[in-house]
């Protein structure tokens, strides 16, 4: 379990950990190990101010990556409770370079600070991660300092 912050959640071991509170990023965690496709998972909580409700914040930052990733395509989205608290869940898909790549992520809002799991995939290595981003985002406990 990695303490945040106030917040708690269980990421895979032996994956390589940092963090950059100052902008945003409450941790950043890599596989150690890197899969056939040369493209490492990783998995990267955030956090951020947020003025609005949780799903008109999450429209507006769909709509932003929509503009900033290359080749973004927004899969699935879908919002409901995940271990008793609101999230707004989205798969989609986008290009690194040759790479492509699968993200999901789950968002929820603690007070007036958003906060967003993201776990990222080359699309050839998205079976095999899947129910591991899944399992990290239901360890997902907010403390009360988040708020």
């Amino acid at each position: 379990m990695t303490r945040l912050l106030d917040l708690t959640i269980a990421l895979p071991p032996r994956w390589r950990r940092r963090s950059d509170p100052d902008h945003g990023v409450l941790v950043h965690a890599r596989a150690g190990g890197v899969p056939p496709s040369g493209t490492p998972p990783e998995l990267v909580l955030r956090c951020t101010p947020v003025d609005e409700g949780l799903n008109e914040w999450r429209r507006a930052a769909h709509a932003e990556l929509g503009h900033r990733l290359d080749g973004f395509d927004l899969e699935d989205e879908d919002a409901f409770e995940l271990e008793g608290r609101p999230v707004v869940y989205a798969r989609f898909a986008h290009r690194l370079g040759l790479a492509e790549l699968v993200s999901e992520q789950w968002s929820w809002l603690v007070g007036r600070t958003g906060i967003t799991l993201t776990g990222t995939v080359a699309r050839e290595d998205y079976a095999d991660y899947c129910d591991v981003f899944e399992a990290v985002a239901a360890t997902f406990e907010p403390g009360t300092r988040a708020a």
